[in-house]
């Protein structure tokens, strides 16, 4: 009783810095904003912060990658890495915006995108993503293979992200955008598992 108690006011407390370093950045910019006026805004000291987030880059890009490699490394007998990854998407895509902050997320892109460091530390977290997904996939798929389907399946989700973000940006209903993203998992899995040859009307 008492653990699960620490436990969703550790998670509140993570909360609260997240979203008050996101707040900060998006009204002052990602450069301008320090980890001590963040921990004060926050009402924690700095030592509890880097708890919870060990640099101020974290704080920006909290959440940016999808631990790929957990799921594949956690997918069940006899299920195949890329079945795994289409089951945990699939289900993503049914959820749509579901209880998503659209506009937290949307906050935080806007950051992102207003930084060249934090749009490298994107581009550094993807390939980490994917060097990851190559080691899980290491078991099934030995050695380049591996590695050109974590970059293929790595990809594919970035798309698929950038595609929904783009659609709540441009004031897309979240519902319709969750639609939309469902329908889109599918068509990346598809094109995954059986490459171009898959779609209506091309030729072998």
């Amino acid at each position: 009783m008492m653990a699960g108690l620490r436990e969703r006011k550790k998670e509140q407390t993570r909360r609260r810095i997240s979203e008050v370093a996101l707040r900060l950045f998006d009204e002052r910019g990602y450069d301008a904003v320090t980890v001590n006026e963040i921990a004060e805004a926050a009402g924690v000291a700095k030592v509890t912060l880097f708890t919870y987030f060990p640099t101020k880059e974290c704080l920006a890009l909290d959440g940016v990658a999808d631990d790929t490699a957990a799921v594949v490394a956690g997918r069940r007998d006899g299920q195949t890495p890329l079945d795994a990854l289409r089951e945990h998407y699939r289900a993503m895509g049914a959820q749509g915006a579901g209880d998503l902050d659209v506009e937290g997320m949307l906050t935080r892109v806007r950051v992102i995108s207003a930084s060249p460091a934090l749009l490298a530390g994107v581009q550094q977290a993807h390939a980490g993503q994917r060097y990851e997904l190559a080691a899980a996939l290491q078991d099934v798929h030995p050695g380049l293979t591996a590695q050109l389907m974590a970059a293929q399946i790595t990809a594919a989700i970035t798309t698929l992200q950038e595609a929904f973000f783009q659609r709540l940006a441009t004031g897309v209903p979240p519902a319709e955008a969750g639609r939309s993203l469902a329908e889109e998992v599918e068509l990346a899995f598809d094109l995954l598992e059986h490459g171009f040859s898959s779609i209506k009307g091309e030729k072998s």
